[in-house]
């Protein structure tokens, strides 16, 4: 299964800003609840920017290139046999996405991994700048693991990437500040995570912070028992964040980036 080209990859990068582009509008013109932006919205991106500098010094191989590896010397489960193309992007996909259902989980339950995730949620507001917010060394790990994965179960280049670019997108649209129509909602979660469901994820309560892990399938939540189908306070009133930081400190950059070595 031939690995995506330069062309495949810049498409998907374009795909990706694009949707965040279009999120951002829709956010602007019709949010779910008020948004701060500003500093809080430069510190999200600039957290983005640093992210992608360190993974492409530290982790330069990545996830495609660890597959095309795998395959060139029969690493893997799936290189031990045949499958066809379509068969090998739906295992890749649905792979991944059980795989970091597990990881995010993880990152909630081990405490040092709590200290790097936890500047994902200290942020006291949701919206698609949320989706970029995440520390740089929980980035690093998190692609060390999904490298891990990829090489073990020997996925294709090609499922992968597939995988990599839905789950972007699936991240914004998780994390986006707007709502679906009531009649959308519900079906719509019965297959994916939506951003009311993933809204509730992000609650400073503690009970409804450690439910809906999922990003891109809704069903490893019911499968496990993680699923919170509705926030105790409504969906309108949840109080987004960290119960110690409703204040403006998460909108600083130097702030976010010492959280998890504060005591």
């Amino acid at each position: 299964m031939a690995a995506p080209d330069d062309t495949a990859q810049l498409l998907a990068f374009l795909a990706v800003a694009g949707v965040f582009g279009l999120f951002a509008a829709i956010e602007f013109v019709s949010p779910a609840r008020p948004a701060v932006r500003g500093h809080r919205w430069v510190t999200n991106l600039a957290l983005f920017a640093i992210d992608t500098i360190a993974v492409r010094l530290l982790v330069p191989l990545l996830m495609v290139g660890a597959a095309v590896i795998a395959a060139e010397r029969n690493w893997g489960l799936l290189n031990l046999v045949e499958v066809s193309t379509w068969a090998g992007i739906a295992i890749a996909v649905i792979a991944l996405d059980m795989a970091l259902y597990w990881q995010h989980r993880a990152t909630h339950r081990v405490p040092l991994l709590w200290r790097l995730h936890k500047v994902h949620h200290s942020d006291p507001q949701f919206d698609v700048t949320t989706a970029a917010r995440f520390h740089p060394l929980e980035i690093v790990a998190s692609m060390l693991y999904k490298m891990a994965v990829v090489v073990a179960l020997g996925l294709p280049a090609l499922g992968v990437f597939v995988f990599e670019t839905v789950f972007n997108i699936a991240t914004l649209f998780t994390h986006a500040n707007f709502a679906l129509p009531k009649a959308v909602e519900s079906p719509a979660r019965t297959v994916l995570v939506t951003p009311g469901m993933h809204r509730i994820h992000h609650s400073a309560l503690q009970r409804e912070t450690d439910s809906n892990y999922g990003t891109l399938l809704s069903g490893w939540d019911r499968l496990f028992g993680t699923y919170t189908d509705r926030a105790a306070s409504g969906p309108d009133a949840i109080t987004i964040g960290l119960d110690e930081y409703q204040d403006v400190r998460p909108h600083r950059l130097g702030w976010t980036l010492l959280l998890p070595f504060r005591k």
